[in-house]
């Protein structure tokens, strides 16, 4: 069902933009220099498409960076947390090798066939 779910949100994206690409493959020129537009110092040429894509794998890296940095909290809450655990864990595991096994009252019979048939 999750295999279904994902095709079905990722093939239109798919065709979108493969339609995107092949409307805007002209060539363009990005340029990086705000003072000069006849003779830019850093200029890139490439298809259109190629900046489209550029500029959403960037907005992508930067949502995953600032949803990182977002979570740092609850990364060192959960490491805290582990370590405690660790500790009463091992500070468990110390009392059971220490303390004697606790004396055994007397043992019961077992139930016969018979006190189960009569109820």
């Amino acid at each position: 069902m999750t295999r279904f779910l994902k095709n079905l949100v990722l093939i239109p994206i798919a065709i979108v933009l493969i339609a995107l690409a092949v409307a805007n493959r002209h060539t363009v020129t990005l340029s990086l220099d705000p003072f000069s537009r006849v003779d830019p110092a850093v200029s890139v040429e490439a298809p259109l498409f190629w900046f489209l894509f550029a500029a959403v794998a960037f907005g992508v890296f930067i949502g995953g960076v600032a949803s990182w940095a977002g979570q740092g909290k609850w990364r060192k809450e959960a490491r805290v947390k582990r370590r405690e655990a660790d500790q009463w864990h091992r500070e468990a595991d110390r009392l059971k090798a220490v303390q004697e096994p606790a004396p055994k009252g007397p043992q019961l019979p077992a139930p016969s066939d018979k006190s189960r048939s009569a109820a």
